[in-house]
């Protein structure tokens, strides 16, 4: 960190796919990582890793449907390093049905990982990032904010919202940079549970076969971050080639 672009960079849903991704890039790059998600046992071995490769990270037990959670994990290190220069919501889950088959249980936690989740976040780094007259929010999103799908209808929902949050951000923000990273299939965890379980093996089979590595969002994550300060990425849509 002793970089003058070296920025302390706060990632949730950090102890796989994306985020662990993510986390590699950034700190590679030069940049501190923070890191938080609920497998504290994954985040812990992630930043062996991120330490042992001479990158400098940290991580936090976090869970992004509490605003208690979330407002102690930005807090907290906004405390130890005196600023959070970049916030990336990852966090998310996808389960996937028909809606005949009112999962209920699972389309709330889908609202409240993906939509309301990203919305602790901004709730608790804006005010942080504004009294600075600096910062970047990210909010990873992804195709599904663009089509709908059979089986998709709540996810995808969550990502409309997700992207519609974010514009709105932008539109009211000009001292704080609002980027949307919106990825297609991608290799990661995150066709691994809930939902229908044949639908959810059909979907783990196209994220296999069509697929890019996680890497590759990672890598759109850190062209943004990158850019000057008086420039704002406002969205970056990503697919694999195969996926077409």
């Amino acid at each position: 960190m002793n970089s003058p672009s070296s920025k302390v960079v706060l990632i949730t849903g950090a102890s796989s796919g994306i985020g662990e991704a993510t986390a590699r890039r950034l700190a590679a790059d030069g940049h501190h990582v923070v890191l938080g998600a609920r497998r504290v046992d994954r985040l812990a071995a992630l930043v062996a890793d991120v330490r042992a490769a001479g990158g400098s990270a940290e991580h936090q037990e976090l869970d992004v449907t509490s605003l208690d959670s979330v407002r102690s994990f930005v807090e907290s290190a906004h405390d130890r390093h005196g600023r959070v220069d970049v916030l990336v919501n990852n966090a998310g889950v996808m389960s996937l049905s028909t809606l005949d088959a009112a999962r209920t249980d699972e389309w709330n936690q889908m609202i409240d990982v993906n939509l309301r989740g990203t919305l602790h976040g901004v709730a608790v780094a804006l005010p942080l990032m504004r009294s600075r007259g600096t910062g970047h929010v990210i909010n990873v999103g992804s195709t599904a904010a663009y089509r709908v799908d059979p089986t998709a209808a709540v996810y995808c929902a969550t990502k409309y919202a997700v992207r519609a949050l974010t514009e709105g951000l932008r539109q009211e923000s000009r001292d704080v940079r609002v980027t949307l990273v919106s990825p297609g299939y991608t290799h990661s965890k995150l066709t691994e549970h809930g939902g229908d379980p044949q639908v959810r093996a059909a979907a783990r089979a196209a994220a296999e076969e069509l697929g890019m590595p996680a890497a590759a969002v990672a890598d759109a994550i850190a062209y943004a971050i990158a850019q000057p300060d008086t420039v704002d990425v406002n969205e970056i849509v990503l697919r694999s080639t195969a996926q077409g």
